[in-house]
């Protein structure tokens, strides 16, 4: 559906986006994740063909974007960071105006403007003036601009920006719902909407491309050890000695003092056997009282604050070469 080839865009002597080359599959939802500045944006841009890149190719259903971008723009449904909505319009009316510019079929285009009111659930609000709505119902009518037409794709910048968290579980349902029958690129710098919504996760940094791969692969490969948190009540000498009893246990640190006698440990533990078994075993029986055990994996965050965290060594080792 969407090709991404060499993509690459100068301002002057800067780089923003540095060859970029990446697909995305038909049903597929893609999260586009980056710091500030990162060239999520611009990518954004160029893939929309709102600006043209400097080098490099991007082909939205087999249509080269700045070669035939009428054709390729068809299959298009953009909501830009900022709603492009029109404030002296009503919700209907703007609506109306969209479909005109994208020469729906005026018999169809009825049914299909109330479909997607109903599905955003701006319904109570058609006849009032855009400028009038909350942050999150402008939103909402951005999302519905983007649905007229029914296009195949959905490019999605920061969507769920400058709203509560109540409005952001709203939009990010929305957004999942629309995957079972579009191809989506997300970008947001909310990385667990990122991970709920999005089947794969690309992480740019500097232009370039860190990492691309589910979230699940993503915290498998960057895991290198299982790890334990434990919350035990007791008193710490006996339980570290406690702990050196158990075969199976790599590092073991205190991350949190909730009083006197509770502590909570994170254990990193080798590979093979199950050994929580073995650690509730020994701590009973010397006494101590667990009150909380559980797995802890790698976060999305963890992971992207890793990876960008790495570009920026390695880019001062250069200078300093």
């Amino acid at each position: 559906m969407i090709e991404v080839i060499n993509l690459t865009k100068d301002y002057g002597k800067m780089r923003g986006v540095n060859n970029l080359n990446f697909k995305v599959e038909k049903g597929e939802v893609l999260g586009f994740l980056g710091p500030n500045g990162a060239g999520k944006s611009t990518t954004m841009n160029m893939i929309t063909g709102f600006i043209p890149s400097t080098e490099g190719t991007v082909k939205i259903c087999g249509y080269d974007i700045l070669e035939n971008p009428t054709e390729a723009k068809k299959h298009i449904g953009y909501l830009p960071e900022q709603p492009p909505v029109c404030m002296s319009m009503t919700v209907q009316e703007y609506l109306d105006f969209v479909s005109d510019l994208k020469c729906m079929d005026k018999k169809t285009k009825r049914k299909q403007l109330t479909d997607i009111i109903e599905l955003v659930k701006i319904g109570d609000v058609r006849s009032r003036l855009i400028k009038n709505l909350s942050k999150g119902y402008k939103q909402r009518v951005g999302l519905a601009q983007a649905l007229v037409g029914t296009p195949e794709i959905l490019i999605l910048d920061e969507p769920t920006v400058g709203l509560d968290p109540k409005q952001i579980i709203e939009i990010s349902n929305l957004i999942k719902s629309f995957g079972k029958e579009h191809t989506i690129i997300l970008s947001s710098h909310i990385l667990p909407e990122v991970s709920a919504v999005c089947d794969r996760i690309i992480i740019i940094n500097k232009g370039k491309i860190v990492s691309s791969d589910t979230t699940e692969n993503l915290i498998r490969n960057f895991s290198s050890s299982p790890r334990l948190s434990l919350t035990v009540s007791g008193y710490k000498s006996g339980i570290l000695k406690c702990f050196e009893k158990i075969s199976g246990i790599k590092n073991i640190g205190v991350v949190s003092e909730k009083t006197d006698d509770v502590n909570t440990y994170i254990i990193e533990i080798e590979e093979g056997p199950d050994i929580r078994k073995d650690i509730n075993i020994n701590l009973t029986d010397a006494g101590f009282t667990i009150l909380e055990m559980k797995l802890m994996d790698l976060s999305l965050e963890d992971i992207f604050l890793q990876l960008v965290t790495d570009e920026k060594e390695a880019e001062h080792s250069v200078s300093c070469i």
